[in-house]
């Protein structure tokens, strides 16, 4: 089966073609193009998102399908959910038009389930069963995936997602948009942090149970607010100096959390690989640290390229591709929504 898949749910415009049967699969093109106007905002302005995904759905898509070699294909993908709706809207309303003109199937394609099927195009060893982190910008979950399509979610932020704290903490730093990158540059010249800027590692006591409500969760408010509290502490006159052990101190902070919730997961459900998700998880300090602990234990860790973490319409096709050779089609009325669950989420 060939499938057209389509990605508008943020900034980024993707479309890619991937031709294939079960885990057996080719990405035959992929097409990203990112929105560099939100970086003079600080963040993403959803209205211009939405304009600027009307202006590039069609030469993306166009490019995409000239890249693999022929506009034939045997279903479309698109993602209808999580994401801003303007933007969601625009992808889903072409990929209904594209599949109506052509006669083909079209099925609506939840972002995250997405992201879970990313890793598999580069490395084939990282299918179920396995657990996964998937660190975004709007989104940080940690799931138990028995199968494809049977995903139990055991635990997620309870306020702002590792991607957006990245962001926000780049921002009290003076550190441009989108903020992971920089905070990660300059935290690999900072330093281990020392006592001065140590931050507490949030939700992680060694007295927590898998019966707790927040053995799995993690909170990433508080910690935004020491180092809000910290560069207030510096003051302006030093925060040049102070910089990378600060972006260190919250870089080492935000890990520990994510890689200590991620061996209990582990543990827990007894998995022998591990597998990221999301521009999160492009972080080499994320990816490294998770190896040191999980490796030794004889887990397997698997993290996409950047091009694969970030929102791309190939994990879209892929996720698809699971859905149609299941017998699952969109009806004409597919919408677009700005949250919904992973389809296929089972009890934890």
């Amino acid at each position: 089966m060939r499938v057209l898949g389509i990605e508008t749910s943020c900034d980024e415009t993707s479309a890619a073609v991937l031709r294939g049967d079960g885990n057996d699969v080719t990405l035959e093109s992929l097409v990203i193009l990112s929105q560099d106007i939100h970086r003079v905002f600080g963040g993403v302005v959803p209205e211009i998102a939405s304009r600027a995904h009307l202006t590039a759905i069609v030469p993306v898509v166009e490019r995409a399908l000239a890249d693999a070699g022929g506009e034939a294909v045997d279903a479309v993908a698109v993602t209808n959910a999580p994401g801003l709706v303007g933007a969601l809207l625009v992808g889903v309303s072409f990929a209904k038009a594209y599949a109506f003109a052509r006669g083909v199937p079209v099925v609506g394609v939840h972002h995250m389930e997405g992201h879970l099927f990313a890793t598999a195009l580069e490395h084939p060893e990282a299918v179920p069963p396995f657990t996964a982190l998937l660190v975004s910008g709007g989104h940080t979950l940690l799931i138990d995936v028995e199968a494809w399509g049977r995903y139990r979610l055991l635990g997620r932020t309870r306020d702002d997602a590792a991607g957006e704290a990245f962001d926000k903490v780049a921002k009290l730093l003076g550190l441009p948009y989108p903020g992971g990158p920089h905070v990660e540059r300059i935290a690999a010249v900072g330093g281990a942090d020392s006592g001065e800027f140590r931050f507490a590692r949030p939700m992680l006591r060694r007295n927590q149970t898998p019966e707790d409500s927040d053995f799995y969760d993690v909170s990433f408010s508080g910690l935004k607010t020491a180092v809000l509290n910290a560069v207030r502490r510096v003051g302006g006159a030093d925060i040049e100096r102070d910089r990378p052990a600060i972006a260190r101190a919250f870089q080492d902070a935000l890990i520990e959390t994510l890689v200590e919730k991620t061996v209990r997961a582990v543990v827990q459900h007894r998995r022998s690989r591990v597998v990221l998700g999301g521009g999160v998880a492009c972080n080499a300090a994320l990816v490294a640290a998770m190896r040191d602990r999980l490796v030794p234990r004889g887990v397997e860790v698997f993290a996409p390229s950047p091009r694969l973490a970030t929102d791309n319409a190939a994990m879209i096709a892929r996720a698809g591709l699971f859905h149609l050779e299941r017998g699952e089609r969109s009806g004409l009325d597919l919408n677009a929504f700005a949250a919904q669950p992973i389809p296929g989420l089972v009890a934890a």
